[in-house]
């Protein structure tokens, strides 16, 4: 029987190590900036055509390649960061594999282009599938020029599975934001299909959070610093107020590079206890500076997992390191009694006898609520659109000639006591919504007698599943109803939640948000739903793609279906708002016309019922 095990030839290998190395066009970008950094560039251009499908290009200012180096990096496990496996104990720079090159080079059309500044000629390589189709001389300007076409051209099933544009966009934009805060002295910019996304000259870390996600992130930001013999600490947590729902702004740097820590994450949340609400997680970007020989990159390709030879002292760092800085900044309540008691010393004691009782002037007849106009309260979005009913609160004239109404209409009922009894027809016309009693308790729950006993509604799961399917609908078949604003408004967003408000605009106009483009990063809200009623545009539009992210992590759901459940929860009236019986008797009408009355979005029930026999049963005990 001959022989059946042999080497694989180098192509396949490196197309098999590609699956792990590049696994959509983010992977290749992180790759190539990252040898950029290493090569010692500070400016750094990413251009992009089709979210990196088409084209990805990487143009830096480093150090460049000779022509033999420029031919060799396309080899497998060669690489300029290491000499020696003593090496893997002392890393200093991004890459040091020797894997990322050579995988790319097999998945797609690499031309590298590279000059060293002692050189006067440049190289020009290009390859396809591993295999070199070009090297000549060429000019070129210092540094290196990488162009990546066709991602995946020679793998169609790894290429089927690539997401939209704008989802790539947005893993590409993730990969970008955590490179440009580790090294915020580079001149980095993001070009995609013309446009520039992203323009960050060099600065402090504190400018560059501002440049990436925004102007208003300048009043989030609370320092963070700490010196040890095991670690150096520095960088900013975000303040609790500003905490969002999904996790996306947690940033943690070992030695410039960006990690995924489950157990470093939860000692930064431990620092927050007591002042941040369930489910909710603060912005931080700290970067931890330690000796290379105490911790172990090489765990996975990616190089997002470290090990550390003392987790629980670097936990502990972290944790007081954090919250002493909340102390610090006064975003912790504190009680500082030394300073309460100061105040005693600013009394100047004076003699019994030059204290003077104080004299008051008080007016008996004054009122208070004379001039006093109480304030109508609306609820828009609990209007129903089909029927054209508006909803009106207003308060009747007259409202206290109600009592005597009451006390005639019960001496006619004793007068008329003999007299003929009311038709049968006539105690059909009397609508059921007449006869219903409702009652609002804590302001949370809605109660109403049924014949067995009564039954309890939760208010806002109820209005969140009238919505949630009115929404599915109105997406279905494109029917929301747009309330024009007086004023439209401009939101600007950060670059990833623009991308996906691109993806999901179709979408969004079919619920009834009248919206368009309007420059970088830019959109005007110039109308928004109907059921909706007066809101803060920039607030909504925020929340509902918070809501968005939030439900396809947890849940992966469709993206109509996760756009009406993220609408409806935002736009639901909430606990503790006080209704009217006319309100009560509305949202129940509507929560049981709904396909599914008694099931909450989040699964639990909306409706609880408690019988007679329950009630005696708890009486008798």
């Amino acid at each position: 029987m001959p022989d059946i095990i042999q080497l694989l030839p180098d192509a396949v290998a490196n197309q098999i190590a590609a699956g792990e190395v590049v696994q959509r066009p983010a992977s290749a970008v992180k790759e190539l900036i990252e040898n950029a950094i290493d090569a010692g560039a500070d400016k750094i251009q990413l251009i992009l055509k089709d979210a990196g499908k088409s084209l990805i290009q990487v143009i830096d200012n480093g150090c460049g390649m000779s022509v033999t180096d420029a031919r060799m990096c396309f080899e497998r496990h060669a690489t300029s960061k290491i000499r020696k496996a003593e090496d893997l104990f002392a890393i200093r720079t991004m890459g040091f594999r020797g894997e990322a090159m050579a995988s790319i080079a097999a998945i797609a059309q690499v031309e590298l282009k590279t000059r060293r500044h002692e050189d006067e000629l440049g190289t020009c390589i290009c390859i396809e599938g591993s295999e070199v189709i070009k090297q000549e001389a060429c000019s070129a300007n210092v540094g290196s020029a990488i162009s990546i076409k066709n991602l995946f051209y020679n793998t169609p099933a790894r290429r089927n599975f690539l997401k939209s544009n704008p989802v790539e966009m947005r893993h590409i934009i993730d990969e970008f934001q955590r490179v440009a805060l580790a090294n915020p002295q580079v001149f980095l910019t993001l070009h995609h299909d013309g446009q520039e996304v992203y323009h960050l000259p060099a600065s402090g870390i504190k400018q560059r959070i501002v440049h990436l996600f925004g102007n208003n992130y300048n009043q989030r930001l609370v320092p963070v610093e700490e010196d040890t013999t095991i670690i150096n600490l520095r960088g900013f947590v975000g303040k609790p107020e500003f905490a969002r729902k999904t996790r996306g702004e947690q940033f943690f740097f070992v030695n410039n590079r960006f990690i995924k820590d489950a157990y470093l994450n939860h000692a930064v949340l431990t620092a927050f206890q007591e002042l941040l609400p369930d489910e909710t997680f603060p912005l931080y970007v700290l970067f931890i500076d330690i000796d290379p020989s105490k911790i172990d990159i090489n765990v996975h390709p990616t190089k997002t997992e470290i090990k550390y030879q003392d987790e629980k002292s670097i936990y502990a760092i972290i944790r007081s390191a954090v919250k002493r800085s909340l102390g610090k900044y006064n975003i912790t309540p504190t009680l500082d009694f030394d300073q309460e008691n100061s105040i005693g010393h600013l009394i100047t004691p004076k003699p019994f006898d030059e204290i003077i009782q104080p004299s008051i002037a008080f007016n008996p007849d004054f009122n208070p609520f004379a001039n006093e106009k109480k304030a109508e309260r609306e609820i828009p979005f609990l209007r129903d659109n089909s029927a054209g009913n508006h909803h009106q609160t207003a308060i009747p004239r007259n409202w206290d000639t109600l009592y005597e109404i009451a006390k005639k209409e019960e001496i006619l009922q004793h007068e008329m006591h003999e007299q003929q009894s009311m038709p049968a027809v006539e105690e059909q016309e009397i609508t059921k919504s007449s006869e219903r009693q409702f009652f609002q308790v804590h302001n949370r729950f809605i109660m109403s007698q049924i014949k067995s006993g009564f039954m309890l509604i939760s208010q806002q799961a109820a209005h969140e599943r009238i919505l949630y399917e009115r929404f599915l609908l109105q997406l279905q078949n494109h029917s929301g109803t747009s309330q024009q604003s007086l004023f439209p408004q401009s939101v600007t967003l950060n670059s990833a939640d623009f991308e996906l408000l691109r993806e999901l605009l179709p979408d969004i106009r079919a619920l009834g948000f009248d919206i368009r483009e309007f420059g970088k990063n830019t959109v005007v809200v110039e109308g928004i739903p109907a059921d909706i009623g007066n809101a803060n545009e920039h607030e909504l539009l925020e929340q509902l793609l918070e809501g968005f992210k939030n439900n396809l992590t947890i849940l992966k759901l469709d993206k109509r279906d996760n756009l009406a459940r993220s609408l409806a929860r935002n736009a639901a009236i909430k606990t503790g708002v006080k209704l009217s019986l006319e309100e009560m008797n509305q949202l129940v009408d509507q929560l049981f016309a709904c396909q599914m009355p008694n099931l909450a979005l989040n699964g639990k029930p909306v409706i609880t019922t408690f019988t007679m026999a329950e009630l005696a049963e708890r009486f008798e005990k």
